[in-house]
C-alpha cells in the first residue's frame, strides 16, 4: 500500500500548537509516527515551506525552528530521500548568516565533494572550503 504524504500544515500545526482541533490531530499523527504505528512520506519542498513559514510568517528564531523541525524529520517513520543532509543544513542555518535554502545547498555541496559555487550571493564568501565565483 502506498504511504500517505505528510503536508506542511501538519508540521506547522504540531509545532505551533495554535489551532484547537488541527494542532491536536497533527500531534496525534506525529505520536503515531514516533510509536512506529504510521509511516509517511514527505518532500524537501514541505521542509522548506515549513522553515519559511516558521521564520517569516511566525517570526520564530532559527535555533527554535531547527530544534522543532529536525527531530520530526529524523523520525524513522518519516520517509524523506536524503534526509541525513538536514542535520548539516540546520547547523549552517543556525550558525551562519545564510538562508535555509543556501544552507541546504552548501550541505549538498559538502556531501558531493564540491567546493566551488557560481553565485552572486556574497553571504557564501564567509564559508570555509567554499569558493564563490560570479563567472
Amino acid at each position: 500500500m502506498p504511504l500517505p504524504f505528510l503536508d506542511t500544515n501538519v508540521f506547522l500545526r504540531h509545532l505551533r500548537r495554535d489551532h484547537p482541533v488541527f494542532s491536536q490531530l497533527a500531534s496525534a499523527i506525529f505520536d503515531r509516527i514516533e510509536r512506529g504505528e504510521l509511516v509517511v512520506r514527505t518532500a524537501d519542498t514541505v521542509i522548506f515551506e515549513t522553515v519559511f513559514s516558521l521564520q517569516r510568517g511566525y517570526k520564530q528564531p532559527r535555533p527554535l525552528i531547527a530544534a522543532g523541525v529536525l527531530p520530526l524529520i529524523e523520525l524513522p517513520g518519516v520517509v524523506l530521500p536524503g534526509k541525513r543532509i538536514y542535520r548539516r543544513a540546520f547547523e549552517l542555518y543556525t550558525n551562519r548568516p545564510l538562508g535555509f535554502a543556501d544552507s541546504y545547498h552548501v550541505a549538498l555541496m559538502e556531501r558531493w565533494g564540491l567546493s566551488e559555487i557560481l553565485s552572486f550571493d556574497t553571504d557564501l564568501d564567509s564559508l570555509p572550503g567554499i569558493s564563490r565565483r560570479q563567472q
